[in-house]
């Protein structure tokens, strides 16, 4: 398959209501979305990096300069025999792993729609729906948590996700595990804690959660490992892991239980894949964290996720969840059982619906091959 063009579009959707975690409040999304052309062919993929600098050193604004500088001139004319093949062609770029994600999943997008199948077939998938939890931002009181998690309890959803930070953590989790003793919650900390903090983790082994998200630095598997061998709840890993060789060595040290596979955050679908077959040799869970997707971005994590070793519900809640309006023709949609189907049409089933798209394209650019 060769690649003939590739276009950018950076768009801004805004939220239906503003999302605060430890990192700070959000009122926007801003993404770029990538557009591959290929022998007769498109593909879609989404860098999903945050507006700010504040989840990694990425932004919107960073990977389309990566992509315009770097990553699309590598690839534009290129013959590729597979998706993966992609990452060889940047290999010497280091780090921005979701600016290369966005340009690798729209070649697995256009690599599937050439092949006629669903994207999930391709990964090797076989899951016709998947099962979802919704993250939870830091609200004003305990009580007023309950209320929410009590409004998307009754809409179906499985697991609860609740961002915490120092001050607003045992608190509030108490209040949730009162209301709802058979509710899975977890605790995400997004990095806001140190080894100062044990005691108040392992009061919160009483609450009997799925497992307590991130809670040390960004960038430690050492001492989440000291954590780990002091407490019952599970410790998973988020921002620690952005490779497979990231989660052998936290494996090793002992550092996590489970892993979040963000598949922006560890460089596209090719090693989001990797690190779902390490976990699945060592008898471990993975699921699928979110990054207030597009549609586009969220179907690839919905493909994604039918992979077996994804037992625990993942972020990639309905599109209703955080916009008003979705950019494609088919926003997911959760089931009553607290699902969501797996799109069937070849790719990620999915398609950019362009007056949409230009209503919310803040900037566009295309680059095309040599003849």
């Amino acid at each position: 398959m060769r690649i003939e063009a590739v276009e950018l579009h950076l768009i801004d959707l805004p939220l239906k209501a503003p999302f605060e975690a430890s990192v700070g409040v959000m009122y926007s999304r801003r993404m770029v979305l990538v557009k591959v052309l290929a022998e007769g062919v498109h593909g879609w993929g989404e860098v999903s990096a945050l507006n700010d600098p504040v989840y990694s050193y990425e932004t919107p604004e960073t990977a389309w300069y990566v992509l315009e500088r770097y990553l699309v001139p590598a690839v534009l004319g290129k013959e590729l025999r597979h998706p993966s093949d992609v990452r060889a062609l940047y290999h010497e770029i280091r780090g921005h792993n979701f600016a290369k994600a966005g340009l690798e999943n729209a070649v697995w997008d256009a690599w599937a729609r050439s092949l006629g199948q669903p994207l999930s077939q391709v990964l090797g998938g076989a899951k016709a729906r998947i099962e979802v939890g919704v993250s939870i931002g830091i609200q004003a009181t305990p009580a007023d948590l309950v209320r929410v998690v009590d409004g998307f309890a009754g809409q179906g959803y499985r697991r609860m996700k609740v961002k915490i930070k120092p001050g607003r953590d045992y608190g509030d989790l108490l209040a949730v595990r009162k209301a709802f003793p058979n509710l899975p919650v977890m605790a995400d900390a997004n990095s806001a804690y140190s080894l100062s903090h044990i005691d108040l983790f392992r009061r919160m082994d009483e609450l009997n959660l799925m497992m307590v998200e991130q809670p040390l630095a960004e960038d430690d598997i050492i001492d989440h490992a000291q954590l780990q061998s002091h407490i019952q709840t599970p410790v998973c890993l988020d921002e620690s892991v952005h490779s497979p060789e990231d989660a052998r060595k936290a494996l090793a040290l002992g550092s996590c239980r489970i892993i979040n596979i963000k598949v922006g955050r560890v460089g596209g679908l090719s090693n989001a894949k990797r690190i779902h077959d390490l976990m699945a040799e060592h008898n471990l869970p993975v699921w699928c964290g979110g990054m207030f997707e597009s549609g586009v971005g969220r179907a690839h994590n919905i493909h994604m996720t039918t992979l077996p070793g994804f037992t625990l519900p993942g972020d990639t809640s309905a599109s209703d969840r955080y916009y008003h309006e979705d950019i494609v023709d088919e926003p997911a949609v959760l089931n009553p059982d607290g699902t969501l189907t797996v799109p069937t049409r070849p790719g990620i089933g999915v398609e950019v619906v362009l007056a949409q798209l230009r209503k919310y394209t803040r900037e566009t650019s295309t680059f095309k091959a040599h003849s």
